[in-house]
């Protein structure tokens, strides 16, 4: 029995000095976090605007983000061949640093847009480069983006340019029931020289109202998406002659990883 019971003890110390062993030796926690994204959806909508010709898109992208509060990212989608001078893909790089006070969120970065083999047969390259710095409470947002390059290319090649374009979002997502997300968007695009440029206007805004529902994991969600100019810009579906921001629903799947 006292054999038993000093067996019973040796054991049991060295359970204890493994498991602490265990511990002691365990990889610590990296400062470093990866996310991903990837969702397919009826339309793509850029700020109220079609562009995929009201047809459906593949998105998709990456965040690297370091404790500190800094981060990286992609982020790709398909878009109208036509709209784009040759280019069928968007890419979207991005950087930045956020911070936390409480529930106070802050966000400041730079955000460039890529669309690889625009310019063919030698028409216009189009780009756009921003910088952002936003705001979140609770489920309230708000950021602003202000263009460093000509709003995509407008008014490249010309005496007059349209730096110094900008563009607010202000969105709130309310959760209503057990996965459920009630959201709500409002967006104002002032460009600078747009009339000049051959624009309608200078300004436009767009809205957005819609529920999401996470089943599992996966977003699923049903927008209705609209603009204050539906011909501002065009789509190429038609030969650019159709307005590219008339209301409609877009049904989304999406999910993050």
């Amino acid at each position: 029995m006292k054999r038993t019971l000093v067996n019973l003890a040796v054991g049991a110390l060295l359970a204890s000095s493994a498991a602490a062993f265990a511990q002691t030796a365990a990889a610590p926690k990296s400062d470093w976090t990866f996310t991903g994204n990837a969702g397919l959806f009826s339309d793509y909508r850029f700020r109220g605007f079609t562009q995929t010709g009201y047809g459906p898109a593949f998105q998709g992208g990456f965040d690297v983000a370091h404790s500190s509060g800094f981060y990286v990212g992609n982020w790709n989608s398909n878009v109208e061949q036509g709209l784009y001078n040759g280019a069928s893909l968007e890419m979207d790089f991005y950087g930045g640093y956020k911070a936390s006070m409480g529930d106070l969120g802050l966000d400041v970065g730079y955000l460039y847009y890529y669309y690889p083999k625009s310019g063919a047969l030698g028409s216009l390259k189009i780009d756009n480069g921003e910088l952002y710095a936003g705001a979140s409470y609770g489920p309230l947002s708000a950021k602003l983006f202000y263009s460093t390059t000509n709003f995509f290319s407008l008014g490249k090649n010309t005496p007059t340019d349209s730096k110094g374009s900008y563009y607010l979002d202000v969105t709130g997502n309310f959760p209503i029931a057990d996965g459920w997300t009630l959201g709500a968007h409002y967006g104002y695009q002032k460009i600078k020289n747009g009339k000049t440029l051959g624009l309608r206007k200078d300004t436009v805004s767009d809205y957005r109202v819609g529920i999401t529902k996470d089943i599992s994991g996966w977003a699923v969600g049903l927008n209705f998406v609209g603009t204050s100019e539906k011909d501002l810009f065009t789509t190429a579906e038609s030969g650019l002659i159709k307005g590219a921001g008339k209301s409609g629903a877009v049904v989304s799947l999406s999910k993050s990883f």
